[in-house]
């Protein structure tokens, strides 16, 4: 005769030990803990201010490649729903919105990095955070929301700095890290405790991808991998506050992050060290030219030759010696009949420096396929670009250019330093300048809408409703005005 095997209650999950090791649960329970009064003057002032660039990075967005088709596709979808489509003003659901917000924030490469993270960092972080604000039943203050971005900003400054190599794996870490940076941020905008956020950190895991193939195929999936972190990880957030839980162990575990992703090339101190005491957020670099990171440097250089009378005539050909990480990036030769050309630009050391040099300067109008297919800035074609020998593989920052002259001579430029990196910053006025430009290029906006903005963001910590800034935003669209 069979028997019946009772019934049992699922036991409920008991919590490790205070004295636990594990890093993911050390890393939910400080940032749990923090608050708005934990963060230093400095740390809220950049958080404004990087919140401000990115806004007008989505505003300057409006007419780039995929973001029509993007949002289309996204709203045949839904109807309706809780959070903001920024590009349309259309409602979505919050992580539909996370994603579209995140694509658009990315979809110019305007948009800020922590240079030796090698992460893009707000283009995840605020769209998660707009779309958990608008989710949340209960308004949340500016406060609260400088408080989540700076979080969430953090762990990814941190996660980036801990697989120092994901991108030489040829992981996109915006993607991937951001995942769980964007689970953090909205955890904490939903007020959740430690336990839950861990849970949310751990479901961003399970959701994690993110490759560079886009890079290499020149795909315009590599502005949409930043949105689908931030997508995943509102997601991951709100199904942790209702009970949903995911694996603790997702960074040292035998599945982790750290030994299946990165193979052990982690530097996991670096998580926990100083966590909410000591800021990385600091570090940020403020992009001011619309294009790769790799190739800023390039860029300068470029400029600093024009000043002194270079001429593309007078070039017969050129190399760019770059970090090994940075050639893989950009390194390709510049095909000006790229079927993609504007990603293909957007990622090619030969055309930035031809941009700059013949037009002086390198701008949102710099990367559109017209620009780029120009007889004049064909030349590029005629450089190679090559790992210099003498610069650490995995560094950013250092380039060096060797022209061969028509005349005989070989002229040779290098620099250390780019500029928007802590050590070379954009002024404030160059930051207001650029989300202006922005939002002018992508809306056509008028300067009272602009300015109304601007101050709002910059005196964020006053405002009591965060929900404000969706629709500030807003109000720079032309068909809102109208």
């Amino acid at each position: 005769m069979n028997q019946m095997t009772p019934a049992r209650t699922p036991a409920a999950r008991t919590p490790l030990p205070p004295a636990d090791p594990a890093i993911g649960r050390a890393v939910a329970t400080t940032l749990a803990g923090l608050s708005f009064e934990d963060l230093p003057a400095d740390v809220v002032r950049i958080v404004k201010l990087f919140t401000l660039d990115t806004l007008g990075v989505i505003g300057g967005a409006a007419r780039a490649p995929g973001m029509a088709e993007l949002t289309a596709a996204l709203s045949a979808w839904e109807a309706c729903g809780k959070a903001t489509m920024l590009l349309t003003g259309r409602t979505a659901n919050p992580a539909t919105a996370a994603l579209a917000n995140g694509a658009a924030a990315h979809s110019l490469d305007f948009d800020d990095q922590h240079d030796p993270a090698r992460v893009h960092v707000f283009c995840v972080v605020l769209p998660a955070v707009l779309a958990a604000v608008e989710a949340k039943e209960t308004p949340v203050s500016g406060r609260e929301m400088i408080t989540a971005l700076a979080v969430g900003v953090e762990v990814f400054c941190r996660l980036g700095l801990t697989c120092y190599n994901s991108l030489g794996k040829g992981w996109h870490p915006t993607t991937a890290l951001g995942t769980i940076s964007a689970a953090a941020a909205a955890a904490k905008v939903f007020g959740l405790d430690a336990e839950h956020t861990l849970n949310a950190l751990a479901l961003a895991f399970v959701q994690l991808s993110g490759t560079t193939q886009f890079i290499a195929d020149g795909a315009l999936a590599k502005r949409v991998g930043p949105g689908f972190a931030a997508r995943s990880g509102v997601l991951a957030a709100h199904l942790a506050a209702n009970g949903i839980t995911g694996p603790v162990r997702f960074l040292e575990g035998e599945a982790g992050l750290f030994k299946l992703y990165e193979r052990g090339e982690v530097k996991p101190e670096i998580l926990t060290e100083g966590l909410g005491t000591s800021w990385h957020v600091r570090d940020l670099s403020m992009k001011p030219y619309p294009c790769c990171r790799c190739v800023h440097t390039t860029i300068q250089l470029a400029l600093e030759l024009r000043a002194q009378g270079v001429k593309p005539q007078d070039i017969v050909r050129g190399t760019i010696e770059l970090s090994e990480v940075n050639r893989k990036i950009v390194g390709a030769p510049f095909d000006r009949t790229h079927a993609n050309p504007v990603v293909h630009a957007q990622f090619n050391a030969a055309y930035a420096f031809a941009a700059a040099l013949v037009d002086g300067g390198v701008e949102i109008g710099s990367f559109t396929p017209d620009r780029i297919r120009a007889d004049d800035v064909a030349f590029a074609a005629r450089f190679s670009t090559i790992a210099g020998a003498d610069i650490e593989p995995t560094a950013i920052a250092p380039a060096r250019v060797v022209l061969e002259l028509a005349d005989g001579r070989t002229l040779v430029a290098e620099r250390q330093t780019m500029k928007g990196a802590p050590e070379e910053p954009m002024s404030e006025a160059e930051v207001f300048a650029k989300f202006a430009s922005c939002l002018r290029w992508g809306f056509n906006a008028p300067d009272a809408p602009v300015a109304a903005l601007q101050a709002t963001v910059m005196n964020l910590d006053a405002l009591d409703e965060a929900r404000d800034v969706v629709s500030l935003f807003l109000a720079c669209r032309p068909e809102v005005l109208k």
